[in-house]
Order: structure tokens, then C-alpha cells, then sequence
């Protein structure tokens, strides 16, 4: 045997192949995902409307009173409700808009401040007060952030004492107020 044929064979280590092999590899892995994007169905979400009145039909009959629309405006529907019982019950409902935007009303016997910080953020601008026709309340404290979302909060008294409502979200102020409009502590209508 000749001693060429006795060396194991060597290959030339340079930063030209490293850059190619990281080239073709990156080009896999994009045609992978492409790949897999153009054949998945991604499903759509529609959220469903939930009926809230016997909700708000059953807290009432137990004593509570909560602030609720007795209906909502075109196109709005609720999405979700929360109780939560206790020495310091809350309430709250999430709406969507007939834009698709987000509005929320948040009851509890909790400081003004603490849900504004909970619920649009914790660097909220406090506006200046402004008076809103509506059945509960007249004087409204306006909140907003940097994101372009809104609050109107208020004290009403409830069965349970002073309580902080907030009606809060996404939704154009407009949108916002008319739904202040609609609040009531009054019983649910019995035809419902």
C-alpha cells in the first residue's frame, strides 16, 4: 500500500461553507413554514352572546343590586358575566360593541383608583368630572391611557353600602356614555 492511501481523507473547513450551509438551512426552515402556513385552516372565533338577565334576575332575587343594561344597543351583545359572592361581592359584564370593540362594567366595594389601575391600567389619566344623563348616576370621573382605552367610574349606593362602578374598555367614548345611558339598578323586567 502506498502510504497516500493509508491518511484518512480531509476536507477543507472554511467560513464560505459555514455561511452556505446556514444559508440552505435558513431556506429549509422558511420553506417548512410557508409550507405549513398556506395548507392550515385556522379557525375563526365567534364569540357567543350570553343571556344575562336571569343572571341578573337571580342576583336580584337574593337581595343584590347590580348595575346592568335592561338592553343593549344594536348590534351589542354580552359576552361573558362574573359574580363573585362574598363579604365584598363584585359584578361585572364584557360586551362587544357592534364594532367589535370591548366595553366592560365593573361593580364592587372596592376604591375607585384600584379597579382603574385593574382594569384600563395602571398609568390611567384621571379626566375631569363630567355629568352624564343616566338613571344611577349623574357625576362621572373620566379615565384613559396611552393605548386608547376609556373609563367613566362612579360611587352608587347598593344594598351592600358605597360601591365603585366602571364602565370601561376599547370602544369610542360615545359608545361609552350611551351605555351609562341604559344602567339601572331597577328589577329586571318581568316579561323577560
Amino acid at each position: 500500500m502506498s502510504e497516500s492511501q493509508e491518511k484518512p481523507g480531509r476536507y477543507q473547513r472554511t467560513t464560505g461553507g459555514l455561511i452556505g450551509s446556514m444559508i440552505v438551512a435558513v431556506v429549509v426552515v422558511l420553506g417548512v413554514v410557508v409550507f405549513r402556513e398556506t395548507f392550515r385552516d385556522t379557525p375563526e372565533f365567534e364569540p357567543e352572546s350570553v343571556d344575562y338577565l336571569p343572571a341578573v334576575a337571580a342576583l336580584q332575587g337574593e337581595g343584590r343590586q347590580v348595575a346592568y343594561p335592561p338592553e343593549l344597543p344594536d348590534g351589542w351583545m354580552v359576552t361573558g358575566l362574573d359574580v363573585e359572592p362574598g363579604q365584598r361581592p363584585a359584578w361585572s359584564l364584557s360586551l362587544l360593541t357592534d364594532d367589535d370593540k370591548y366595553v366592560g362594567i365593573h361593580q364592587r366595594d372596592e376604591d375607585v383608583d384600584r379597579l382603574v389601575e385593574e382594569h384600563i391600567d395602571e398609568n390611567a389619566t384621571e379626566g375631569d368630572p363630567v355629568r352624564l344623563d343616566s338613571p344611577i348616576a349623574s357625576e362621572w370621573t373620566t379615565y384613559s391611557d396611552d393605548g386608547g382605552d376609556h373609563g367613566f367610574a362612579t360611587t352608587i349606593t347598593t344594598d351592600v353600602g358605597e360601591e365603585s362602578l366602571l364602565v370601561y374598555g376599547s370602544a369610542p367614548t360615545e359608545d361609552l356614555e350611551a351605555l351609562i345611558g341604559l344602567l339601572t339598578l331597577d328589577p329586571v323586567p318581568a316579561s323577560r
